[in-house]
């Protein structure tokens, strides 16, 4: 499941309740229904990656990251084949749940996610291979989750909701940056294409610190206009990143691999904070 990475699907839900308490439409049952949703959707993406790499031999026994299961004889294949299906509609049946409150127009929507689901790392052009996982990130994890949960509660669209939702996207991709950053020799070996292996690592902590900077400056207004005391959460977050862009340019190989929870750390707890301070409002 990659836990360490699931508070990135968990931070653009809560950034949306955050929204709706703000606008006096939370609603408890359709914000608990999409954190399902965009959990389960990231696991069974997690799956997918793990299987459909193993088939294309993207992943190498004794590569740098975390154990891969199915690449080392963990797991059968056929078994995390069919975990992935069976988490995939579980997060279908869910989503068809929040028709109820968003209309059957987001059957649409579910169907375009769980097509991104596989599309990351399957079919004619697997995204993660053609250097467009960083954007998938921000569509997938950021505009798509932090809008439709908002919707879902308040049944309209709001432009601050979604500068805030392209803040959370690129917050979501610098977890996919250090991913790649630590993988560059394994996906080089293997013949897949990243922005990483593309553009090299100085490339990628610039870009790393650059979405940092991105994300709090999209969200810059709403904290400046509730008062000075706000900004503390986005400076604090500028710094933290600013650090880790440090600490990741010292390590290499598995010693990366914290920095990705740390990544999402950060990333969650600035939606939790951004969440807590509208309802203190």
């Amino acid at each position: 499941m990659r836990l360490r990475t699931l508070p990135v699907s968990v931070a653009g839900v809560i950034t949306a309740i955050g929204y709706s308490i703000s606008s006096d439409t939370f609603k408890w049952l359709p914000a608990l229904l999409c954190l399902t949703f965009a959990v389960l959707c990231q696991i069974a993406s997690n799956f997918a990656n793990e299987y459909y790499d193993y088939k294309a031999g993207r992943d190498r026994i004794g590569r740098e990251g975390p154990r891969r299961g199915v690449t080392e004889g963990d797991i059968a294949p056929t078994a995390m084949k069919r975990a992935i299906y069976a988490v995939l509609a579980a997060a279908a049946l869910t989503g068809l749940s929040l028709t109820l409150w968003g209309g059957l127009w987001l059957t649409g929507a579910g169907i375009l996610i769980g097509a991104g689901v596989l599309a990351y790392s399957t079919g004619p052009w697997p995204l993660s291979t053609h250097c467009l996982g960083e954007v998938a990130v921000v569509f997938f994890f950021g505009i798509i989750p932090v809008n439709l949960t908002y919707y879902v509660q308040s049944l309209q669209w709001s432009a601050d909701v979604f500068l805030g939702s392209l803040a959370i996207g690129l917050m979501g991709a610098n977890v996919l940056i250090v991913n790649n950053y630590r993988d560059i020799a394994d996906d080089i070996a293997v013949g897949k294409h990243t922005l990483a292996t593309t553009f090299g690592r100085k490339a990628m902590l610039a870009l790393y610190f650059c979405n940092a900077l991105g994300a709090a400056l999209f969200m810059w207004t709403v904290w400046a206009y509730n008062g000075i005391g706000w900004l503390a959460v986005p400076v604090a977050y500028l710094v933290c990143s600013a650090a880790v862009t440090t600490a990741i340019r010292r390590a290499d190989g598995a010693r990366l691999t914290p920095f990705l929870g740390i990544t999402a750390v950060l990333m969650l707890l600035y939606s939790v904070c951004f969440c807590v301070m509208c309802s203190m409002k």
